[in-house]
């Protein structure tokens, strides 16, 4: 059993951390707003610390799931940030989804202070947080993967070392292009399965079935035909992520055109005051566009 210190405490962080409080760490979780945090040590066993220091003292590995490379940054690197607080060897493993350039970075700076970077993103969404089945995507020096996949345990179903620094941000992209033309298609799909006034649930366990079965259509085509959107991903935070995609394609000088229409397709959704819904609004967009249907 390690002492962890885990930061973020967001949608996809409660229940991580809680996961590793329930298998028998010892947590101490971080979060801006301390609240939460006590919210949180209220459901588990685990301290809630009103500081960094706090919380990351004595550390055996220090979790991060936060919001933006920004954030990820001032947390590690900053004046008084975490680095200046843990013991020389600690490992620091990312869950936030940033830029590979990011990770680098990090890993360089966690280099030069005797401690130990990972950047290690993760995908499930909220069901798979709260499951303890989510994927990681990985990018670490070989030696400390091991290391890594067992304090990760309590909440992965698949993981995998893609690389060293930055391979696990590289992959993550992918998965959210992937994603995004996933959505939009299971969207359009819908639609016009209500504009010929088709039993949904029939035409899903037929189609399932086959070539155009995914985790989207499983998941999501019931909330999305019944006008729900708040299982999941919000549609803000795809858009930071599709906008690290985006920028990446540009620097390494390929188009990704459908990604960068359903990008566009996310900002409207902004626009019409849905950047908290989770991606599969990406109906309600097309339903507005489309009121007949």
């Amino acid at each position: 059993m390690a002492k962890l210190c885990f930061i973020g405490l967001g949608t996809m962080g409660y229940p991580m951390a809680g996961h590793l409080a329930n298998a028998g760490h010892t947590v101490r979780v971080w979060n801006r707003t301390h609240s939460k945090a006590l919210q949180w040590a209220d459901n588990h066993s685990g301290q809630a610390c009103e500081s960094i220091a706090e919380a990351a003292k004595d550390a055996d590995a220090v979790l991060l799931c936060v919001g933006r490379d920004s954030d990820v940054r001032e947390l590690i690197s900053a004046e008084g940030g975490i680095a200046t607080h843990l013991k020389p060897g600690t490992l620091i493993i990312d869950h936030t989804t940033t830029s590979s350039s990011l990770a680098q970075e990090m890993h360089s700076y966690c280099q030069t202070h005797q401690l130990i970077f990972a950047d290690a993103p993760v995908s499930g969404g909220e069901q798979g947080a709260i499951q303890g089945q989510l994927s990681l995507m990985v990018g670490c020096d070989e030696k400390h993967f091991d290391t890594l996949k067992s304090l990760t345990a309590p909440y992965t179903k698949a993981i995998e070392r893609l690389g060293n620094a930055g391979a696990g941000q590289a992959t993550k992209m992918v998965n959210q292009i992937c994603i995004a033309g996933l959505v939009q298609g299971l969207a359009e799909g819908l639609l016009m399965a209500q504009a010929q006034n088709l039993d949904i649930a029939k035409v899903v366990s037929v189609i399932s079935q086959g070539a155009a079965g995914s985790w989207q259509m499983e998941n999501r085509h019931q909330t999305m035909s019944q006008g729900e959107y708040n299982h999941g991903f919000a549609v803000d935070w795809m858009r930071k992520d599709l906008g690290i995609c985006l920028d990446e394609a540009r620097q390494s000088g390929i188009s990704l055109p459908v990604t960068a229409l359903v990008d566009q397709f996310y900002a409207e959704l902004q626009a019409l005051g849905q950047g908290r819904s989770d991606t599969s609004a990406l109906l309600y967009r097309l339903q507005q566009l489309n009121p007949s249907s």
